[in-house]
Order: C-alpha cells, then structure tokens, then sequence
C-alpha cells in the first residue's frame, strides 16, 4: 500500500506492471488507476532527463492520474545551507503565486516525509519540449515572425513578474521553454528576488550568466534594479537575429561596434535595431523597461500573431475572434515576501518549507509520490548535477570573460559613433 506521507511508494504491484506502473511517478493512494492512464504497451513513453541547472534535474514523465507527460523537477540537498534553503523556498513560493501564459507555474509538488527524512523537494509543472538555446543553435531557419512572435513573450512574461516586484536576475536563451506551437515559458527562478527599494543594502553579484548580465552588475554595482533583466533580453534578442551570442569575444578588441547591430542579419531592420539599441543603453536608469518595450512598433506584428492564434486569454466565437480586453496583464498583487521574515536558520527554514508543502496538499486531489518499481527509479535517485556538469567542461565560459565585458564596457563609454549606423548607437552611453 501507499503511504501518503512519504515520498516513495509501498504499492506492492501484482503480476506484469501497467505502463503507468513503470512511471517514476505514483498516485500516493492504495490501489488507485486513472481510467486514462494508458493501459497498452505501445502508448508508453518511458520516463527521462530533459534538463538540469544549478538546483535540480528536470525529467519528463507521466501523471498517473490522468495519463498527461509533465515534467519533474527533483531539487536534492536542499538543506546545505541557509541561502541554498531559502532561495529554494523563495523559487517554490513563486512557482505556486504565478499565473501567466508565458511564465512557468507549478502543477503540484510531491508530499514530504517525516521532517527527519525531509532532504529532497518534487515538484511537477507543464512540460515544454525545448528551449529558446536548443533552438538558436539548431540549424532551423528563424522568420522576422518567430523572432517579433518570442520576444513579445519574454517581455509579456517578464513584465508580468516586473509588475509582481520580481527581478528574475538569470534571464538567458535556457531558461525561456519553448513547446511545439511555439509558446514561450520563462523558468528557473532559482536566483530570483523581490526588487530591493532600498538602495543602502547590497544585492549579490553573483547572478546572470556572464554573456548576459548587465554592466552594472559587471562594474561591481551594489545595487541594481530590473533594468538587469532588460539587458538580458537585449543580449537574447540580438542572438535570435544573428544565431550566435552577442558579447562573446576573447577580448575586448574584438567584441561587436556598436554599427555592427544591422550586421547580424537581414531581419535587423531600423526598427529591430532601434528596440534593441534602447534595451543595451549602458545606463540602467535609461534603459527601456518592459512596458515601454512591449509599446514597440516592431513588436506590434508579434503581439497579433500571438493573439490571433496563439494565446489562452482570447477566443474564438461563432462571430470570431474574441480578443482579450488586455494583452499584456499584470498583477493584482505584488509578490509577498515576508514569510522570510524570522527565518534565521536552516531548520528553520526547513520547517516552513514542511509545513508550505503540507499544507498545499490539504483538500487536494489524489497526492503523487516516488515508484521504486520504476524501471528508471535507480537512475533518477542517483542522477547527479555534477556528472552531467563535466560533460560540458569544453563548453564553458573563458575564464577571463568577466574582465574582458568591463573593458569592453569601459572603453565603448569613451567612444562616439563612427558612422550613419551607429548614431542610435549614441543612446547605449
């Protein structure tokens, strides 16, 4: 039988195990079968590791109680230290305030053990079958409509968690999901905050991957607002347009002018480098925000692509299109973050994130938990971060990046633009 306060399953299984009995996933309820489980060989698609990041590994497998693929994101050693614990508690809080089409949002999340044996977190949310990287790099050809139809998204999703008071703070071509039809999703809030309004207290440097993080953060700015995440999106944007990142030189000489934005591709129209050249304003406190930006005229094709096809928030009518009355909502409510307050200690951060946990589960539909009968049960609890991480050791980052963007930086403050091309180029300093 299943014990509904543990994350693994006791389900003793009788006879040839069912496709979904061979899922990593298992309803936590004594003999419980989803009448649309498949039930037939041929309609099983077995469990596997489609991502991982700094906080976790993310499978693709199957819910039990429906038969639905979704993803599964498994977040071991959470309790190592008191910042490791409360930025997870912080992304698991958020997970479950989000309510946007272009900004990923937590399904359900795994019953907890006995807080003695609380060390790993479950949480279940949509699956999207790729990423804005995967695609960049693929030798698929990207229209002027992919590029306008998934910038809108960024910014729609990014101006819904600028208006809830969220800096993202790790925007970057891996983190935006993207699923067959082309919907985008904003992920991994492992490194995001609320907005610091108070500009004496220091904010970490430790955030955004290199190719995108803004100059005042590269600088040694103590303070920074989400202009940040704007940065990044400009640095993603010029990647859409010329399919290669942006500031990715091995030194400052050889790193792209500032003319050379209509050189990325013939999409690089006046207007694409005009948008782009307002979000890589060296200033943060001119550099456009999202509303701004979602106000483009080069955006306006993508913002009906999306609407006319695309989007959950208009439909369709026997008299026709039934638009939404906003397009680009925000929040009611700005995201709260005093439940931190009185946190001090990794039990007591512990005991918060049981009880949230626990108490999300409270008149909830049937709980999920762990199959050990699962056929990749054994390679999901030891699947490790670190093996897959040296795999990639040739892809890393230059080791003297960081200090080749602040000379970069430094000397593009003391240029002045050399040509007709470059005197938008003017606004970046």
């Amino acid at each position: 039988m299943a014990v509904c306060g543990s994350r693994i399953s006791q389900m003793a299984f009788h006879g040839t195990p069912g496709p979904h009995e061979r899922s990593i996933l298992s309803a936590a309820q004594p003999f419980y079968h989803s009448s649309s489980t498949p039930t037939v060989r041929r309609d099983f698609e077995p469990d596997r590791p489609i991502g991982y990041g700094a906080f976790g590994v993310v499978w693709s497998v199957t819910d039990p109680r429906d038969g639905k693929r979704v993803a599964l994101k498994k977040m071991p050693n959470v309790f190592q230290n008191l910042i490791s614990c409360k930025r997870v508690y912080r992304e698991l809080k958020m997970l479950f305030y989000f309510n946007h089409d272009n900004v990923l949002k937590a399904l359900d999340i795994l019953q907890p053990p006995h807080i003695d044996f609380f060390e790993e977190i479950y949480v279940v949310t949509q699956l999207m079958q790729s990423d804005l990287h995967k695609i960049i790099v693929s030798p698929q050809p990207l229209s002027s409509d992919h590029v306008k139809v998934f910038l809108y998204q960024i910014l729609r999703g990014l101006k819904y968690l600028h208006m809830a008071g969220i800096l993202h703070r790790d925007i970057k071509p891996g983190n935006l999901l993207v699923n067959s039809n082309c919907i985008l999703k904003i992920c991994d809030f492992g490194l995001a905050r609320v907005e610091e309004p108070d500009t004496s207290k220091d904010m970490t440097q430790e955030v955004i991957t290199q190719y995108y993080r803004a100059p005042e953060i590269l600088v040694g700015s103590k303070h920074y607002t989400s202009a940040v995440d704007m940065w990044s999106v400009g640095c993603i944007f010029a990647e859409l347009l010329g399919r290669r990142i942006l500031f990715q030189a091995q030194s400052p000489v050889s790193q792209p002018c500032l003319s050379a934005l209509y050189n990325l591709s013939s999409h690089a129209t006046h207007e694409a480098v005009h948008l782009l050249s307002r979000m890589l304003v060296f200033n943060p406190d001119k550099r456009i925000s999202c509303t701004d930006a979602l106000a483009h005229p080069y955006l306006d094709e993508g913002r009906l692509r999306y609407h006319t096809c695309m989007c959950s928030c208009c439909v369709n009518t026997p008299s026709g299109r039934q638009y939404t009355s906003n397009f680009e909502p925000g929040v009611e409510e700005r995201f709260d973050d005093t439940y931190e307050d009185g946190i001090n200690t990794v039990y007591q951060c512990k005991e918060a994130l049981h009880k949230f946990i626990t108490e999300r589960h409270q008149g909830a539909n049937v709980p999920l938990c762990i199959n050990p009968q699962s056929a990749a049960f054994k390679s999901f609890a030891s699947f490790s971060i670190f093996r897959q991480l040296q795999a990639l050791q040739s892809c890393r980052l230059p080791h003297n990046l960081g200090s080749n963007l602040c000379k970069l930086l430094k000397r593009f403050m003391h240029l002045e633009p050399k040509s007709e091309n470059a005197k938008m180029g003017a606004q970046w300093w």
